[in-house]
């Protein structure tokens, strides 16, 4: 009697939660896939069913393999020198020297600084006549080049502001993987004449391996749907070389209002997620060395 009173009491303690998730996560998805199968403008009461039409339309368009491979440009360059760079200054920091936690302190500011106020400040940095990059380079008769108007350094400066506003988090979880690390290993090491190079690449790599898999996915996920700074910095310039998949979505529904084609975008993006996160828990074995 009392179990079935438990099990009734955690019902009514969860249902508020579990109605919230459903009504802003679990809704939006299944109305989205709905809408995908859809023509409607957003303005109109009812859209037109065309079934796969739209994603016939998606994958004939230039515009969306332009889109895509951008994407997947930002998001390679993100989480390849965002984790290299978050386990690097982790290992750092994680020596004992005067003023450590300042330092810890500056590095997280990024993470929990609004990302539409630090693309404002980096677009002017990046600013080709007023901005502090070019007046740094000038000191050196460095001529500095157009940034965000240039195809080839657009990108880099986009991806160089995503690693700056991530690099905190992984800082911190590094840290919190390293300071786990038993440090008899390092002295049997040490005992056995391991250098620090061995002793880092046999015992510091492999033990924090499923904390840099987790990393990789959480980097995979949010960098691929980034939108915001991109808007911001570039809106999808110059020559669309930076036009992310967000934008395009955002494009399609509210200046187009093609609601079903951004629709399907959205399903193909949390498609293209999901097999990313799955592949990663396959094949990097994450169900068995974390709490996955």
């Amino acid at each position: 009697m009392k179990k079935k009173e438990d099990i009734l009491a955690a019902t009514i303690y969860l249902l508020p939660s579990v109605i919230v998730f459903g009504l802003f996560n679990i809704f939006p998805v299944l109305y989205s896939g709905y809408l995908s199968f859809n023509r409607w403008d957003g303005l109109s009461r009812t859209g037109k069913f065309i079934g796969l039409q739209n994603y016939s339309n998606i994958i004939k368009s230039i515009e969306f393999w332009n889109s895509l491979g951008v994407t997947f440009y930002y998001t390679a360059g993100i989480t390849f020198f965002g984790i290299a760079a978050g386990l690097f200054i982790a290992l750092l920091l994680n020596r004992r020297f005067p003023g450590r936690t300042i330092f810890r302190t500056i590095y997280f500011i990024p993470v929990v600084t609004s990302t539409i106020a630090a693309a404002i400040v980096w677009k002017y940095l990046f600013d080709p006549g007023s901005g502090y990059i070019n007046i740094f380079l000038r000191f050196f008769h460095i001529p500095g080049p157009d940034w965000l108007t240039s195809t080839t350094w657009a990108m880099p400066v986009l991806i160089s502001l995503g690693v700056w506003k991530r690099l905190g988090f992984n800082i911190v979880i590094y840290l919190a993987g390293l300071q786990s690390i038993s440090p008899e290993y390092y002295e049997v090491a040490e005992v056995d004449g391991a250098g620090p190079v061995t002793r880092f690449f046999r015992i510091t790599l492999p033990l924090i391996s499923p904390i840099t898999a987790m990393l990789v996915i959480m980097s995979l996920i949010d960098s691929f749907l980034v939108f915001d700074q991109v808007f911001v910095m570039t809106n999808g310039g110059p020559l669309y070389s930076t036009d992310v998949i967000g934008l395009l979505l955002y494009r399609n529904a509210f200046r187009y209002f093609k609601l079903g084609y951004a629709s399907s975008i959205g399903m193909i993006i949390f498609l293209v997620i999901f097999l990313i996160t799955f592949l990663q828990r396959r094949f990097l074995s994450i169900g068995e060395q974390s709490s996955w």
